[in-house]
């Protein structure tokens, strides 16, 4: 399993795209429709979904509830220099839910991408 493929729904795929590539380095490998697109980074799949469209992917439950962005459930990208990529997102208007924290295994901070779902930037420690 060398390709891992992750969904979030956005509320607007156009601006989560420009957000994954301008600010996250991903790759726009499709957008087939307004309501989806598909994005890499090296061996990630990301997989956008609108919360409407035809796919299966923005279709309710049946019990009522609909996709929604959000959550806590995330992707993690390993960084080399957290502060400084907090830095440069931060500049470029991204918002953070929490400070850079520092752990056993390294540092982490939580973005979100503009329909707040969250990505997690590790700076592992340097043992």
């Amino acid at each position: 399993m060398s390709t891992v493929s992750v969904r979030y729904i956005v509320d607007d795929v156009d601006a989560a795209i420009a957000f994954y590539k301008d600010a996250l380095g991903f790759a726009l490998v499709m957008h087939p429709a307004p309501s989806f697109a598909m994005l890499k980074l090296g061996d990630l799949r990301l997989l956008l979904n609108g919360t409407t469209g035809p796919g299966g992917a923005s279709q309710p439950m049946p019990d009522g509830r609909r996709p929604e962005p959000g959550g806590w459930n995330r992707i993690q990208i390993e960084v080399v220099n957290i502060e400084g990529e907090v830095e440069r997102l931060r500049a470029a208007g991204a918002r953070f839910r929490n400070e850079i924290v520092p752990g056993i295994g390294g540092k982490q901070v939580l973005v979100d991408d503009p329909a707040g779902n969250p990505i997690e930037l590790f700076q592992p420690s340097s043992n």
